[in-house]
């Protein structure tokens, strides 16, 4: 399976606001339509994709692929963690 392509479909369910299985849903419904997988299958243009996105980031023409930079790097906080988000209780702001 194209990680990078994964990490990417993540992080634009995560912006979306798609969590669990409906973020899945999305991530390999993308997928499946594009061609990159059938079913839970690579298909062979998934495996091409995936070996120019990786030819392409040792020439330095794209980002290394990672799940947790892709969504860190969208977010627009960065990573602050419990702070970023005000609780249901909270009076402030």
């Amino acid at each position: 399976m194209p990680k990078f392509l994964e990490a990417r479909l993540r992080s634009q369910a995560a912006s979306k606001g798609f969590t669990g299985e409906r973020a899945d849903r999305y991530v390999y419904g993308a997928m499946n339509n594009m061609g990159a997988m059938r079913g839970n299958q690579t298909t062979a243009k998934g495996e091409r994709m995936q070996a120019k996105h990786e030819r392409d980031a040792k020439a330095g023409r794209a980002k290394p692929t990672s799940l947790a930079v892709a969504i860190r790097e969208r977010h627009p906080h960065k990573n602050l963690g419990k702070y970023l988000h005000r609780s249901k209780n909270s009076r402030s702001y």
